[in-house]
């Protein structure tokens, strides 16, 4: 059987080679964080469950690993809570299939676009871009940062193609590339015309629906929807994962009948032409005296307040109110007070939406892919 082989190496061009040989050998690989904690870096590895370590000092045989089924390319850990850790196993069909759908969305000419990767291939929004570029046979550059002078650089030097997140875009003229993929956190209101929302998740492969439509071979079902629409999202699509490395994958019967079907967790509608609007995790709504608040709608109902460097949207228990909105802010000169935030939400969403409490912070919790850890506000 192969084996998984953990890189645990600087991010750069060198590991083009080094993942085509892998490849190339039939073996499958995972990708190590150096920003992990030591705690979390062994609950990554046992979660895991690689055979092989690849770092400076060599090759090094894992005891406790575990060799992967014929045909899986990629492993990699979920961005989702650590307490219930996930190591999504996708195989090459599927990875093939996101570089392929993804490239001819695009259109992609591999002779003359350049790709480049800079965002941290722990995450598949990183990753998919150097999978992406080796399987069709386009141009890679590969850094481990995007800082502005970072993405200029490159941009002089020929890339076409870059996939950021909302904050690095901001930072430069967007004009500088032909492309430019937007992940992670929700995208701004305004897109410059040459960038592109993406929607999707590790076990998706990549990004599934570009600017609210589905790629080709891509179906999404909403499933259980409310009033307005909005339900669980759920894909089918030959880019899907295989498994998790420590669980079967949760497939369920779609409305084709077939049993290929996989539920996000996320709440979404399909609105009247068609478009694909997601409104967060199903989990992440705030119940307050009976009444259903996402937060999405409030940070979005709060966008244009001054005073606002990052804003972000939770709850705290209240003896009350069973839960109780709450907003932290990290200001940027003077911010808001409670009672402006309240007349704002109460005059675009409702009043059992107007958050109870105010909390001024200097940094919001995120993932390094700008998404925002709710879990963490406290």
């Amino acid at each position: 059987m192969p084996d998984l082989i953990a890189l645990d190496l600087d991010q750069d061009n060198s590991l083009v080679p080094i993942i085509e040989e892998i490849w190339a050998a039939g073996d499958a690989l995972c990708t190590l964080d150096p920003r992990w904690s030591p705690s979390l870096r062994s609950q990554a590895l046992a979660t895991m469950a690689p055979t092989v370590l690849l770092d400076g000092d060599g090759r090094h045989n894992l005891s406790e690993g575990r060799q992967v089924d014929s045909g899986i390319g990629l492993v990699m850990m979920t961005s989702g809570s650590m307490s219930d850790p996930k190591a999504v196993e996708l195989d090459h069909a599927a990875l093939q299939a996101s570089a392929t759908i993804t490239s001819r969305r695009l259109e992609v000419n591999p002779s003359l676009d350049h790709w480049l990767c800079c965002l941290p291939i722990v995450h598949i929004g990183g990753f998919s871009v150097l999978s992406r570029a080796l399987l069709t046979g386009t141009s890679l550059s590969i850094t481990k940062d995007a800082h502005p002078e970072t993405l200029r650089r490159a941009a002089r030097e020929g890339v076409s193609h870059v996939s950021l997140v909302t904050k690095a875009m901001l930072g430069i003229d967007p004009a500088m590339f032909s492309c430019i993929l937007l992940g992670g956190a929700a995208p701004p209101d305004h897109l410059p015309p040459n960038a592109v929302a993406t929607y999707g998740m590790t076990e998706t492969g990549s990004g599934i629906v570009y600017d609210g439509t589905a790629l080709d071979g891509v179906s999404l079902h909403i499933v259980d929807s409310d009033e307005d629409g909005f339900g669980e999202i759920h894909v089918a699509s030959p880019t899907l994962l295989r498994g998790y490395r420590d669980r079967p994958a949760p497939f369920v019967k779609g409305p084709d009948g077939q049993s290929n079907w996989f539920p996000t967790g996320d709440l979404g509608r399909l609105n009247d032409v068609g478009l694909l609007e997601v409104r967060g995790r199903l989990d992440e709504v705030i119940v307050t005296g009976g009444e259903k608040v996402y937060p999405s709608d409030v940070e979005a109902a709060l966008f244009n307040l001054n005073g606002i460097k990052e804003l972000a949207v939770w709850k705290r228990s209240d003896p009350e109110w069973g839960e109780r909105v709450v907003v932290w802010i990290a200001p940027e000169g003077t911010p808001p007070s409670l009672e402006e935030i309240q007349r704002m939400v109460s005059e675009q969403i409702a009043s059992y939406a107007t958050p109870k409490e105010l909390v001024l912070v200097d940094v919001l919790p995120r993932t390094t892919l700008g998404k925002i850890r709710r879990n963490e506000l406290r």
